[in-house]
């Protein structure tokens, strides 16, 4: 008789696949742009233990993708959990018009070709 906890699986891979297979799209989606957040967040600057680190070029790439997950995600997100990942990628668009020197054109800045142009609110001036 075999003991089936003390053998490992022939193939960690399938084990992995699994794991993944039982993770909803929305929940992995959603983790994919906290990290592309999370990342463009650093490079401009906004962590609290690297607030001298700026990389505009890498947080440009960074909002560029996250603009273009959430515009493709969003039907399959549903608005309870597309709205505060669109809420975190204007938050991105206006640090990033902040921290740059030079202004973009109008429709040009990032993420902007997903969004359209982002301008601070009146309330938020």
């Amino acid at each position: 008789m075999t003991d089936e906890l003390s053998t490992p699986p022939s193939d960690p891979m399938s084990t992995v696949s699994r794991d993944i297979a039982d993770v909803p799209s929305v929940e992995i989606i959603s983790t994919a742009a906290l990290h592309l957040m999370s990342a463009a967040a650093v490079n401009l600057g906004l962590a609290e233990d690297l607030p001298e680190h700026k990389d505009l070029d890498e947080a440009r790439s960074l909002i560029d993708a996250l603009a273009g997950l959430l515009d493709a995600a969003a039907p399959s997100l549903g608005h309870h959990h597309a709205a505060p990942l669109r809420d975190g990628l204007r938050s991105l668009q206006l640090a990033f018009k902040e921290a740059s020197t030079i202004p973009d054109e109008p429709g040009q800045a990032p993420g902007e070709k997903y969004t359209g142009p982002v301008h601070p609110t009146a309330a938020r001036r």
